[in-house]
């Protein structure tokens, strides 16, 4: 089978096994948005997976930058992302959104335990950041 071959048999697998799940999106045929964990909960996030015209051959975009997420620290973005992406590598050629989408709730606490548990957290951490000017030219 092709690759678009490939998306229409995954897209339509993916619409009936998430039929009626709120947390579930589809943006366009080919991105996919899941919502772990509950609205205004600080360790709540949104997976988004989108499929290059060359997915499943070739591992598919996988986006923690999403304004939803405007509160995960970096930290967990990119581990999500880093796991995510080694456990894509591993189904090249294969259906592999659903999957994804599982390994994340099967993973969730250990991929967020870097995740602050509230807000005044994620302040304390900001507050010590330090801005420096190293890059810029004098004048």
């Amino acid at each position: 089978m092709s690759d678009v071959e490939l998306q229409e048999e995954e897209r339509e697998v993916l619409l009936s096994i998430y039929e009626g799940d709120p947390a579930f999106n589809q943006l366009t045929p080919t991105t996919f948005q899941y919502k772990y964990g509950e609205d205004n909960d600080i360790k709540s996030f949104l997976l988004e997976i989108s499929w290059s015209a060359t997915y499943p051959s070739e591992r598919p975009n996988i986006n923690m930058n999403t304004f939803y997420n405007k509160h995960i620290v970096q930290e967990v973005k990119d581990e999500v992302v880093k796991q995510l992406e080694a456990e894509a590598d591993q189904w090249l050629g294969s259906a592999m959104t659903y999957t994804l989408f599982q390994y994340v709730q099967e993973h969730l606490t250990e991929l967020l335990s870097m995740q602050p548990d509230s807000v005044t957290e994620i302040n304390s951490q900001t507050s010590k950041l330090k801005i420096s000017n190293e890059n810029q030219q004098e004048t």
